[in-house]
């Protein structure tokens, strides 16, 4: 049980965050911080807790809960954190917040989507790929090389470089090309920008549909999420007028991925039952539902993807390991940063 001073104290900083506090370690349940939004997890651990019995207590929140894990420190009730980016995932291990998996069902993952250390693991993967123009663009298959060459100059859109989502193509492109290629490619890239990086991976085919580009770099899963937003149906118009191309390397490697994932963290209390979550996560009726519901990709290669997904076309994922995209994400900040990409096209 937790010393009561340091309840009240997390208590009282959830309620001032607008969060709700899990239930402590107890027996029977597990208590998760998640990061991906309730709509798609909650129904996930809802079927978890009615096939073990284990109870999920769920603390959601758009950013600060590795800070939240650091800072509890021995003290912290969380057994599992659901994440995004790998820099996360990684990130936790450098900071010490995380233990090993141990149940073997983290084996049905590769090894390029997974901790060697089995610190953490991947559950889900979302590609960033080719938007392109239904109207204006014919080719059907593109490599990563291709959007810098001189034909795509002013057609090419996307969101700004220092984001996670173009810190992990740009960190795998200096892990496959070294740094001197990569510096070389971003340029071009940049110069073949239709205006400067702004708005989310939706603003692309936002633009597609206006005109303004003919390219967008973006994360396949958006196309789901536009088709099927009925609150805002102009997003489904945007969706309507591209479509999806999966680019490769001219090496032949395949098209880079990002992933969803989890770690125990360190001072987990129900250790046990943390597993036993990561396993159902990685079950082939739980990689389904995750896939049907957030139009990512199953991390377990055996499972198919929703059919939408399949509708896109078909994935081959780059064979670069995450960790090894993590260990240049720093180089690729200090790229955007050096190029001065967010400003756009300098030519």
């Amino acid at each position: 049980m937790l010393h009561a001073r340091l309840v009240g104290t997390l208590a009282s900083a959830a309620l001032l965050a607008g969060l709700t506090v899990p239930a402590f370690a107890q027996s029977g349940e597990v208590n998760v911080y998640s990061y991906r939004e309730p709509g798609l997890i909650q129904p996930l651990l809802d079927v978890f807790t009615a096939e073990t019995g284990i109870k999920t207590n769920v603390l959601y929140a758009g950013d600060g809960l590795l800070e939240r894990v650091e800072s509890e420190g021995e003290f912290s009730p969380v057994d599992v954190v659901l994440t995004v980016d790998i820099g996360n995932l990684t990130g936790a291990k450098d900071k010490g917040l995380s233990q090993p998996i141990t149940t073997a069902a983290i084996e049905r993952v590769p090894a390029e989507l997974r901790d060697t250390d089995s610190d953490w693991v991947a559950l889900s993967l979302r590609a960033r790929v080719f938007y392109v123009s239904k109207d204006r663009v014919d080719a059907t298959a593109l490599t990563y090389e291709d959007i810098a060459k001189p034909e795509w100059k002013g057609r090419l859109c996307t969101r700004a470089g220092d984001h996670a989502y173009n810190i992990g193509l740009i960190a795998s492109r200096i892990e496959l090309w070294g740094l001197d290629k990569t510096r070389e490619w971003l340029t071009a890239v940049r110069d073949n920008l239709a205006y400067p990086p702004t708005g989310g991976d939706r603003e692309g085919p936002k633009n597609i549909l206006a005109g303004t580009c003919d390219l967008s770099i973006t994360n396949t899963y958006y196309m789901g999420v536009m088709l099927n937003n009925e609150a805002e149906p102009e997003q489904k118009d945007w969706a309507n007028s591209a479509r999806i191309i999966y680019p490769t390397s001219e090496d032949g490697d395949g098209t880079q991925v990002n992933a969803a994932g989890a770690f125990i963290a360190k001072y987990a209390p129900n250790v046990e039952n943390a597993n036993k979550l990561i396993e159902f996560l990685l079950s082939d009726e739980a990689q389904r539902l995750y896939a049907d519901a957030n139009y990512e990709f199953p991390a377990v290669p055996s499972v198919s993807p929703s059919e939408l997904t399949l509708s896109w076309g078909q994935l081959v994922p780059s064979k670069v390991s995450l960790v090894e995209i993590a260990a240049h994400r720093a180089e690729a900040a200090a790229l955007v940063d050096e190029l001065q990409f967010n400003a756009g096209a300098q030519n």
